[in-house]
């Protein structure tokens, strides 16, 4: 759901729509009855990676050469429009 404010009472009340927008409403900013702007919460910061995390979880089978089969597969679903 959004909700339209327009500059001067976006200005002059900013902590009201910065609430809103933060509580996980979409706040757009209109100007002369135009939409300009659009105030929205951010998404989640993803979760830094961790090397190694899996280690012992995959088998030395993993590293093995694919069969000439599966590879043909492959190359086919490549080749294709």
């Amino acid at each position: 759901m959004s909700q339209t404010v327009n500059v001067h009472e976006a200005k002059t009340h900013f902590s009201k729509p910065l609430e809103q927008a933060h509580q996980g409403e979409e706040i757009i900013v209109a100007k002369a009855g135009k939409p300009y702007a659009r105030l929205m919460p951010l998404a989640e910061a993803p979760k830094p990676r961790r090397p190694g995390r899996l280690a012992g979880r995959v088998g030395d089978a993993f590293f093995d050469p694919l069969p000439d089969e599966e590879l043909d597969a492959w190359n086919r679903s490549v080749d294709t429009p």
